[in-house]
Order: structure tokens, then C-alpha cells, then sequence
């Protein structure tokens, strides 16, 4: 059976979500083409994790038998996320953008989630590993758009995704998703609906490759 490690991070719930709707896609179809696999969703709006701070970085680094307390708990957290990680054999990320950029609590479970020497490093835990990333975003910063310089959500999330942990990534970007709300934004609603329904069914063919090839 695959298991399949599903990240939300939008602040706003499904119907409102177009990350999530996005990531609902993809699980929906997984679980019908895999009844039988495994789900971990980690909701980091509903449920955030701590950011990173000095005991929970430093204990990464020391002797378990020496850790204080504090770099006890903060180390199983780190170590069960990682955990997840290297159980899950396809991982789906939703990644809105806010100010042009992941949210923080993203942001948290990934700095959480790298451990040197064991996630990330020479020899990743979870290196080869395929990671989906649906990136929505309210305007287009595709290439040759006025705003294209300020993408830092595809940019950053390259790099630490395949630079740290070694993952094989694909993105799917539902963009102009405030042109439904904002009438300045009108005149694109079309592209916005094209972009949403792309989004969907790019999602759910993913999920039917990955079930296939894990299950195969």
C-alpha cells in the first residue's frame, strides 16, 4: 500500500481555498484509485506547528542522551514530521501566495522538517521521492507578466524541495484567482476558469500516475 503525506497550509477552508480545492482533487482521486493506501494530512492552518527556535534547532545537532528537557520535546516534533516524510511515498504540498510568498506556517513545517545529516544533507532521506506543489495565487507572475520578478513561491520551494530534500518537483499553479472578486479584474475571469479547470485536471491525472506507479 502507498501512502500519500498531504500539506495544507491555506488560511481559508476548502470552498474558499483554491490550493485546497486543488489538494482535494488529488486526494479525492488517490483514495478512489487507492482505497487501501494511507493518508497523513497535516493542516497547518487548523493545527500549526512552532516555529523554529534555538532548542529545537540545537537539538538536532546533540547527543540525544544530553538533551535538556525542552530539546526532548522539541525533537520528537521535528522527529515525527520527519517521520512522515520518509513513510509517505508521493507528497502533495499545498502553497498559496501571500505577499509573494509560501505562508509562514509552510515555511514552519519545512524548517522543522529539514534535519541535516538525516532529510536533508549529502544523502536525503526522502531523496527521489515525487512532491506535487500546487502554488495558486491571485494574479500571474508566469514568465513575461509585469510581475514575474516577484515569484518567490516557485523559485524558493525549487530549490528547497529538490536542493534540501533531494524530491523530485512538479508544480501546479491555479493562478488569477481573484479575478472571480475583484472587479478590476473582470476582463479575466476566463483565464482564471481555464487556469482553475487545467489545475483540477492536472491534479487528478497526477494522482492516477502516482497510484499506478506505487501500486504497480
Amino acid at each position: 500500500m502507498a501512502t500519500l503525506l498531504l500539506i495544507d497550509s491555506s488560511v481559508f477552508p476548502e470552498g474558499g481555498s483554491a490550493s485546497r480545492a486543488v489538494t482535494a482533487a488529488f486526494r479525492r482521486t488517490w483514495e478512489e484509485q487507492h482505497p487501501d493506501g494511507t493518508v497523513i494530512h497535516r493542516d497547518l492552518a487548523a493545527d500549526p506547528l512552532p516555529h523554529l527556535d534555538g532548542v529545537a534547532a540545537s537539538s538536532a545537532f546533540a547527543d540525544p542522551a544530553t538533551h535538556t528537557p525542552e530539546q526532548q520535546a522539541a525533537f520528537a516534533l521535528r522527529n515525527e514530521l520527519a517521520e512522515e516524510l520518509e513513510r509517505a511515498d508521493v507528497i502533495v504540498i499545498g502553497a498559496p501566495m501571500y505577499n509573494w510568498t509560501i505562508p509562514s506556517t509552510l515555511k514552519a513545517w519545512l524548517d522543522q522538517t529539514i534535519i541535516m545529516g538525516r532529510t536533508a544533507g549529502e544523502n536525503p532521506s526522502a531523496k527521489g521521492k515525487p512532491v506535487v506543489v500546487v502554488a495558486s495565487r491571485g494574479g500571474s507572475y508566469a514568465p513575461g507578466t509585469p510581475r514575474e520578478s516577484f515569484e518567490y513561491v516557485q523559485n524558493y520551494l525549487g530549490a528547497v524541495l529538490n536542493g534540501g530534500f533531494g524530491l523530485e518537483v512538479e508544480f501546479i499553479v491555479p493562478e488569477l484567482t481573484m479575478a472571480a472578486s475583484n472587479p478590476a479584474m473582470a476582463e479575466l475571469v476566463p483565464l482564471f476558469e481555464a487556469s482553475r479547470a487545467k489545475a483540477h485536471e492536472q491534479a487528478e491525472a497526477r494522482a492516477k500516475e502516482l497510484v499506478a506507479r506505487f501500486t504497480a
